[in-house]
């Protein structure tokens, strides 16, 4: 009987390990290992970072019912490459019950476990941890918000890696500090484990140039990151500092003005990132009769890739 009982518990272990590692074996199959050093790749990506507002119904500011919505927006993804999406919170089954992605992280938990923040991508998603915000401020500290850290491999000698972002929210002088130090520490951890590698960073940064208590300037700087938006649309100029800054509404925003949500993107000697095309999705993430599904608007960018393997200037 103990000899059964022991079986069963290492049949029980070996199935949650082949679980965890099911991504990487099938990764094997989908790319193949004939391909020469010296090979020549090139691709694009279109990326989609969302707030879908997941908190439960009653306190999301998002007007339609929650649960409806979210379902819609996991069909609507569809047609981009590699989604990051926060406040996935309440209605994960939802999310994803409608939604085809053949890679998907797996769910953290609803408030006030989970940090609401999810992939999704269309590529083998290598390795995923999720990592919470050392410092936060009011109703941010209510959830573990944080930043997740992914490697996903689009081509045989191409992995990227993939941060998604929710930053601390508000515009007072507590909350701004804390967001402050949120993307000072997001900036340390991609120096430590993103050093000279390709990567899109993602998300909403409750963040603006144009406020002065932010330090995404600071941010870009320390990490060498590029803005899709500034860099593809606003021809390298960035919003100038408002002293009376007032953020607009987040469903009034257009490809002219600057969202609080964004995608960064760096190369590196190998791998060159190119924008071409930049989108914040007024009309595709709304209801039958025209209604945004969320308090947010999805923003896409599509960013196109080369790799040699030769040391060329990273973007």
């Amino acid at each position: 009987m103990v000899v059964v009982y022991i079986l069963v518990v290492v049949i029980i272990v070996v199935l949650l390990i082949f679980k965890k590692l099911r991504r990487k074996l099938i990764l094997v199959e989908l790319f193949p290992k004939d391909v020469p050093e010296e090979h020549d790749s090139r691709g694009s990506l279109k990326l989609l970072t969302y707030n879908i507002a997941g908190l439960p119904q009653g306190i999301s500011a998002a007007k339609l019912p929650r649960r409806i919505s979210i379902a819609e927006i996991g069909e609507k993804v569809l047609g981009y490459d590699i989604v990051n999406v926060q406040e996935d919170f309440n209605y994960n089954t939802a999310f994803y019950s409608l939604n085809k992605h053949p890679y998907r992280t797996d769910h953290k938990g609803k408030i006030p476990i989970g940090d609401g923040l999810n992939t999704l991508s269309n590529y083998p998603i290598v390795s995923y941890r999720r990592i919470p915000w050392r410092h936060c401020s009011g109703p941010d500290c209510w959830t573990v918000k944080g930043f997740t850290y992914a490697q996903i491999q689009v081509d045989q000698h191409v992995i990227i890696d993939i941060y998604n972002v929710h930053a601390n929210s508000s515009d007072v002088a507590r909350a701004a500090r804390a967001r402050r130090e949120n993307l000072r520490q997001l900036a340390n951890y991609i120096l430590e484990n993103s050093a000279d590698r390709p990567i899109i960073v993602m998300g909403d940064f409750n963040a603006h140039y144009a406020y002065k208590r932010d330090n995404l300037h600071e941010f870009l700087l320390t990490t060498g990151l590029s803005d899709g938006w500034v860099q593809f649309l606003q021809k390298g100029v960035f919003p100038e500092i408002k002293p009376k800054f007032v953020a607009l509404h987040m469903l009034s925003l257009t490809n002219e003005t600057e969202s609080l949500d964004k995608i960064f993107f760096r190369g590196n000697k190998q791998l060159r990132f190119t924008p071409s095309a930049y989108e914040v999705e007024i009309e595709h993430f709304t209801n039958t009769t025209g209604q945004a599904l969320s308090d947010h608007l999805a923003v896409s960018l599509t960013l196109d890739w080369e790799w040699t393997g030769a040391e060329v200037p990273s973007v």
